[in-house]
């Protein structure tokens, strides 16, 4: 029986860890367990998971709804915030019955970290463009699904028991190979000696220190994750030894805190005040470091926000070609006189870490490019034109 602590079971959680201890008490089954410092565990991390509160998934009871729709705990919660930045934060209920129909779809596969990531990411997909699973195979030739979907199509994650649906399978890759056999048969080798000293002299000095095969690990697994980390360290500083309360809801002033930089090393810090807005939108902040006095420029980002709206795509146009969701556009791969083949990428959309390439659904050349990489997009906002 998989279980949690008590004071983080239940929800989308596992069940009670104390409660099946005592449940289990006198039972000629019963693993012995000292209850006593169970419980003590179960209260300190109910103390901590106060602090959380934000990222609860809002469920306030059990639910039977997960018999039908299948969506994993830990997904449950994370769809909150992707919902919020995709700009569905109403449409919980069209998502879940999406998510239900997507696995259906997809052949009720196995929903475990990344596999449960796909089905999500094509039910917020479908909800986005206001499009039914059931539709999928009879309009998926002319649309540009999720590179999650797509890879998981291709056999990125390996062979489903019984295969992949054939016909979605084609509709998906449209004019892509998949694998049929294990995916690592498809990786390039690595020479690890000559990368991680490549890899040691980019990074070392972000890090303050040499990289080990940890850092190159992770880097060859999850690239991009990894150099977004690494430009936040490089703008940030190490942020991890700042108190979870202060990282996740700043401080008050006259507020102070100790920080551990290092073992043996501590410095206490002591909000004094926050000035007023300057024409630029910068405030000053002062504050007490171990007795002295700093202060430091602030962008208030909540003031002054300047919106530019887009232009939208003319849906009678069927050379105008749009994000089909709310994101960034992170790449844009062609530029205006190009000549593109069918299916050709022509950008990527990334949002709440699922990233959607847009290929040409025909030989054609590009008229004309309105947005540039690096801008952030609403669904249907114009990003190139076709010829």
């Amino acid at each position: 029986v998989d279980v949690a602590l008590g004071g983080l079971s239940g929800l989308t959680s596992q069940p009670n860890f104390n409660s099946v201890v005592e449940m289990m008490k006198f039972q000629e089954r019963e693993n012995p367990v000292d209850i006593d410092k169970l419980n003590k565990f179960s209260n300190y991390w109910e103390a901590v998971r106060e602090f959380y509160y934000p990222f609860e998934s809002g469920l306030k009871a059990g639910t039977a709804e997960v018999f039908d729709h299948e969506i994993p705990g830990g997904q449950y919660s994370n769809l909150k915030p992707q919902m919020n930045g995709l700009g569905l934060a109403d449409q919980f209920n069209e998502v879940k019955q999406a998510y239900g129909e997507v696995n259906k779809l997809f052949g009720d596969i196995v929903k475990v970290t990344p596999s449960s990531k796909v089905v999500g990411d094509m039910a917020l997909y479908l909800v986005t463009n206001k499009m039914k699973a059931s539709e999928v195979i009879e309009k998926g030739d002319s649309i540009s699904w999720p590179e999650s979907v797509q890879a998981f199509f291709r056999g990125d994650l390996g062979q489903p028991q019984g295969g992949f649906p054939k016909e979605l399978q084609k509709v998906i890759l449209k004019d892509k190979k998949p694998y049929t056999d294990q995916p690592n048969a498809h990786l390039e080798p690595i020479d690890f000696d000559a990368e991680m000293i490549e890899f040691n002299e980019k990074y070392k000095n972000i890090l303050s220190r040499d990289t080990d095969i940890t850092d190159f690990l992770s880097h060859k697994l999850y690239p991009k994750v990894y150099e977004d980390y690494m430009e936040k360290l490089k703008m940030y500083g190490n942020i991890s030894k700042i108190p979870t309360l202060n990282f996740l809801y700043g401080m008050k002033e006259n507020e102070e805190v100790l920080v551990d930089i290092a073992p043996g090393k501590t410095i206490i810090v002591k909000l004094l005040s926050i000035g007023p807005a300057n024409d630029k939108g910068s405030r000053t902040v002062f504050f007490r470091v171990n007795g002295q006095t700093r202060n430091v420029e602030i962008l208030d980002q909540s003031l002054g926000i300047e919106v530019i709206e887009n232009k939208k795509v003319e849906h009678d146009d069927a050379n105008q070609v749009g994000s089909p969701l709310q994101g960034m556009l992170s790449k844009v791969f062609v530029e205006k006189g190009q000549k593109v083949k069918k299916n050709e990428p022509l950008f990527v959309i990334e949002a709440m870490k699922m990233e959607t390439t847009i290929t040409a659904t025909h030989d054609t050349k590009i008229e004309s490019v309105t947005l540039s990489a690096g801008t952030l997009v609403n669904s249907d906002d114009l990003v190139l034109t076709l010829g």
